[in-house]
């Protein structure tokens, strides 16, 4: 976390949210993309493809809008939050439901495991940052 948080601090706007709420959000969403992702081509090769087709398709809905928050929150800056609260919300409620169903599929894929695992981890760093935000 160093790193993201020494570039975020480098930055000379200063956001509404702490270097330290935005670095751990962000490489939370990093970890996310890129488990999504991988999940999502991963269930593409699997047998039982057809079962995993609404997992696949929630991963790569979770994948573009972790990425569109994840570049609101590394450039936010200014006093008006109200662009990256959103953000956030949504990058929640995307987590939340690509883990209910890769969570379902986790016994049995690993992958689908470790992409629950992600999505838990970047929905409770946006939970946090939102709590953090609306302080």
């Amino acid at each position: 976390m160093l790193r993201t948080r020494e570039l975020l601090d480098s930055m000379t706007t200063r956001p509404t949210l702490s270097s330290d709420h935005r670095a751990a959000a962000i490489e939370a969403m990093q970890d996310c993309i890129e488990a999504v992702t991988a999940c999502a081509a991963a269930m593409l090769t699997e047998d039982d493809v057809a079962t995993l087709a609404p997992a696949v398709n929630r991963d790569m809905d979770c994948a573009d809008v972790v990425t569109a928050a994840l570049n609101v929150l590394t450039r936010a800056g200014g006093p008006d939050s109200s662009l990256l609260s959103s953000q956030l919300e949504a990058c929640l409620l995307a987590c939340e439901r690509s883990h209910e169903l890769c969570d379902r599929h986790a016994a049995h894929h690993t992958h689908c495991r470790m992409c629950a695992d992600a999505t838990k981890q970047c929905a409770d760093a946006c939970r946090q940052a939102l709590n953090a935000l609306h302080a």
